[in-house]
C-alpha cells in the first residue's frame, strides 16, 4: 500500500482523489511532528486541522490522508522530493502558508525544538520562503 504512494509522489504522479501535493504537504507535516522523536496526539490533531483548512476536507478525509502520509514519511528517503512536489504546484506567494502550517504542528506541544526548527528552516529554504517570512509565520502561530 505504501509503495504506490511513494512511487506516485516520487514520480510526481497523482490520482484524482489524492493529488501528489496534498500527500507531500501531509508527509512534511508528519516529518516535522516526528523530528523531535515524539509524535503525539496533539500533533496528529494539528496535522488534521491543517489539512482540513488547506484542502476543505472533513475530519475523516484528513485523518485518512494523514495515515497515508505517516506511512509514506516513514519510507521516504529525503525531504527534497516532498518540497519539490509543493514547489511545482503551489505559487510562491502561497508557500508561506505551508510554512505556517509546519510551525503550527511543530509548536503543538508548546515548545520550540531545535530539530523541528532545523527541518522547517530547510523546508522553507527549499520552498524559496525567506527566513524572515518563516519567522513571521512562526510568530503568527505563537500568538494566541
Amino acid at each position: 500500500m505504501v509503495e504506490p504512494f511513494l512511487a506516485r509522489l516520487l514520480g510526481l504522479q497523482s490520482r484524482p482523489e489524492t493529488p501528489a501535493e496534498d500527500l507531500a504537504l501531509a508527509a512534511l507535516l508528519v516529518r516535522v511532528a516526528r523530528a523531535d522523536g515524539e509524535y503525539d496526539e496533539a500533533e496528529a490533531r494539528r496535522i488534521d486541522q491543517a489539512l482540513m483548512a488547506r484542502h476543505a476536507m472533513g475530519p475523516f478525509e484528513a485523518a485518512t490522508l494523514r495515515a497515508e502520509a505517516e506511512k509514506l514519511e516513514a519510507v521516504a528517503p529525503d525531504t527534497v522530493r516532498f518540497t519539490r512536489a509543493l514547489k511545482d504546484s503551489v505559487p510562491l506567494d502561497r508557500r508561506v502558508a505551508l510554512v505556517e502550517a509546519l510551525w503550527t504542528v511543530a509548536l503543538a506541544d508548546g515548545t520550540r525544538d531545535p530539530d523541528e526548527e532545523a527541518l522547517i528552516r530547510l523546508v522553507a529554504s527549499l520552498l524559496a520562503v525567506s527566513d524572515q517570512d518563516s519567522a513571521r509565520a512562526r510568530q503568527r502561530v505563537e500568538r494566541p
